[in-house]
């Protein structure tokens, strides 16, 4: 408990018109001084039998790096205070300034009146960096009525009141000129393990059509497709159609290159389910590191998220020739030789996946990660397909 700019002022009132007295005569003393010593003596009263206010923080809905999201905090009172609020950003979260410009300030800082009952405070938070980030501790600083006494209440020392976000890799489109040899590999490997691949194992042909949306890639006759003027996907029709749609993706990756890694495995992962197939993810032996290939919104939030925790020092993930990895469909790489994916044996460079202009443009919208990646593409990945 401390006393405000006003009441420090009439502090000091007070001590001047006690000297004045002191030298003029007590006529003075009365004046001025006792009245504005019982108000304040009523103010520190009122703010020590202050209750703190409630504080309710609504969950704060995960997101792509680059984007911001709302953070709402409910606060309770019993009566109508002035308050100044204060809520900490941490660390890979920024509060989005006034205007929506500039990298962000590390709190927010309101002055503002609780009423009666609930008052909600919202402000926007800038999401900059991979990870599950925190946000607070809370601060609520109360006055009395005369505004000349101020308490301070703090939150989230281990209350449950700060609060949570967890921030994905944001996808980067894959539309490079490698896309049409990555969907022909993820054919040819064969989707799920345990599933029949070969043409043999198929049922009869029938006929060839043009390409649906929703049409599993598997059935994409590409010889065909390549000869067509128009680059039209055509697929193959059996007598009795294959539904083999199921693609697992494994990961691995050296100290330095979680982000690249992070990323590429996003934008992986959002080009299969884009495509209608169900998509699964292995990080690891570990069972709960190992979604299963499904397909819909919150599975393909649940990969997102999972990738936002992905770290270097996690060496379950390595090496791909003794762990769960060999048995995925897909396998995404980041090291010094630059971030890569793997299918069936075959190596395409990342950078072929993707539009250079589409990187720069997700960058523009990161303050972190994704300008990693944009160097990694340049200086690191090759080109050409090697066996």
């Amino acid at each position: 408990m401390r006393p405000t700019r006003r009441g420090w002022t009439a502090l000091a009132v007070i001590a001047f018109s006690v000297a004045m007295s002191l030298r003029y005569g007590p006529r003075a003393l009365d004046a001025v001084v006792t009245p504005l010593a019982v108000v304040l003596v009523a103010a520190t009263v009122a703010a020590i039998r202050l209750d703190p206010p409630g504080v309710q923080r609504q969950p704060i809905a995960d997101g792509p790096v680059g984007a911001s999201r709302t953070v709402t905090i409910v606060l309770e009172s019993d009566r109508s205070v002035p308050v100044t609020i204060r809520d900490a950003a941490g660390d890979g979260v920024a509060v989005v300034d006034e205007g929506g410009s500039g990298t962000g300030r590390d709190a927010f800082f309101t002055e503002t009146a609780l009423e009666s009952g609930e008052t909600r405070v919202e402000y926007e938070l800038s999401l900059l960096e991979r990870g599950v980030h925190e946000v607070g501790p809370l601060s609520v600083i109360v006055q009395d009525t005369f505004g000349l006494v101020a308490r301070r209440f703090e939150y989230g020392a281990g209350d449950g009141t700060r609060g949570r976000v967890n921030v994905y890799p944001r996808p980067i489109s894959l539309r490079g000129d490698g896309v049409r040899e990555f969907r022909a590999l993820v054919e040819s490997a064969g989707g799920a393990p345990g599933v029949a691949t070969s043409q043999a194992d198929r049922d009869e042909f029938d006929h060839l059509r043009e390409y649906r949306r929703g049409d599993s890639l598997r059935d994409v006759h590409w010889k065909s497709a390549a000869k067509r003027p128009d680059d039209e996907l055509v697929v193959t029709e059996y007598a009795t159609p294959t539904h083999d749609d199921a693609v697992t993706i494994a990961v691995d990756f050296e100290h330095g290159s979680a982000d690249e890694l992070a990323t590429a495995a996003a934008s992986v992962i959002e080009y299969l389910l884009e495509s209608e197939l169900r998509v699964g993810l292995q990080l690891g032996a570990d069972s709960d590191r190992c979604y299963q290939p499904d397909a819909g919104r919150e599975h393909r939030l649940t990969l997102l998220r999972s990738l936002s925790v992905l770290e270097a020092d996690d060496r379950s993930h390595r090496p791909p020739e003794t762990d769960a990895n060999a048995d995925a469909d897909v396998l995404v790489v980041a090291d010094d030789e630059g971030t890569r994916v793997v299918v069936d044996g075959r190596t395409i460079p990342f950078q072929r996946l993707v539009d250079i202009d589409d990187v720069q443009r997700s960058t523009l919208r990161s303050a972190g990660g994704t300008d990693t990646i944009v160097e990694g593409i340049r200086s690191r990945s090759g080109s050409g397909v090697v066996g």
